[in-house]
């Protein structure tokens, strides 16, 4: 095989990921257009993802074989339970702070998880990874621009990041439960979730004002065809062509694109100082999902290329999803 039919298939995941990574940069704008409460999409994402989904395995015959067990589909179900709910906290932080800021400090994920992995499994916290730990806390401090206004007067801003960083550790909490269902589809895996959100969101839904919704109806059926059915098949089917390191890299075009959305469609952007932040959660993101470590070799008689200090990709902890 040439060295140019090996590489095919990875651009093709590329493009494939790119592609699901700007349709999720759409989703805030979704969510908003739709003028309907947050609890109110994501049940209704449920629903019509749940349609998208069960005729896709239905097409592709991914019930066949499927190898659930009682436990890995109650881990399924679990991990559900947090990501309906990560749903709702990061589109409710939309309204009060915006898809920008929410969008950035949602991707504090990879550090949720490597703290949850601790917390509940005993996972070493390395000193690597204590350094990004603090160099994304840092960087969540710019991104946020919480001021001493949001903390003395009214305090709207100050809950949407709140939710923000709570829809993140919903999340983390999902995946560390998640990645533990081996053997099965992850198309399945994530209909097992998005089935089981439309008993659990009922509660909180209120159906009545589903009459007045008009064209929200577009956007909200948009949120469940095409980001979690079209963008599902696309990320899961990159996953199958790319390494690890072009999916942590290939993970932020989506907040990019969120950015760039929120700045064409509602001329919110970010000040300076957030802009600095930005920077700091991406390399820490990074440096936590490719275990990017200072080396430093002793300078003896080694050539120079050997003496410098490089940052050098260890294992990293699986592949990541997206909202």
């Amino acid at each position: 095989m040439s060295a140019s039919e090996t590489r095919r298939p990875e651009t093709r995941g590329a493009i494939e990921l790119t592609a699901a990574m700007l349709l999720s940069g759409t989703i805030g704008v979704f969510v908003v257009e739709s003028g309907a409460s947050p609890f109110n999409v994501v049940f209704y994402r449920c629903v019509f993802g749940t349609l998208f989904l069960s005729l896709y395995c239905v097409a592709r015959g991914f019930f066949k074989n499927h190898g659930f067990t009682p436990k890995k589909l109650a881990l399924a179900a679990l991990g559900g339970v947090f990501i309906v709910f990560n749903w709702a906290f990061l589109f409710e932080s939309y309204g009060k702070t915006s898809i920008s800021v929410a969008t950035v400090v949602y991707h504090t994920q990879p550090f949720f998880v490597v703290l949850l992995g601790a917390a509940l499994f005993k996972d070493r916290i390395t000193a690597h990874k204590a350094g990004w730990l603090i160099v994304a806390f840092l960087g969540l401090i710019l991104v946020s621009g919480i001021s001493s206004s949001d903390l003395s007067g009214d305090s709207t801003y100050l809950v949407g990041v709140g939710y923000a960083l709570l829809a993140a550790l919903f999340y983390g909490l999902s995946t560390i439960i998640t990645k533990r269902v081996t053997g099965v589809k992850p198309h399945l895996v994530a209909l097992v979730q998005v089935t089981l959100g439309i008993p659990l969101l009922l509660p909180f839904t209120h159906l009545g004002q589903s009459a007045h919704f008009g064209s929200g109806w577009a956007w909200l059926v948009g949120l469940g065809f095409i980001h979690t059915g079209v963008m599902y098949v696309l990320m899961y089917s990159s996953y199958q062509k790319l390494p690890t390191s072009k999916i942590a890299v290939l993970a932020f075009v989506y907040p990019a694109a969120a950015m760039v959305c929120d700045w064409a469609v509602y001329g919110h952007h970010v000040t300076w100082v957030q802009a600095l932040g930005i920077p700091l959660i991406v390399a820490a993101s990074l440096g936590i999902n490719l275990g990017w470590r200072p080396r430093l070799r002793p300078a003896t008689t080694q050539t120079d290329s050997t003496q410098t200090a490089s940052l050098q990709p260890a294992a990293t902890s699986g592949k990541r999803t997206t909202v």
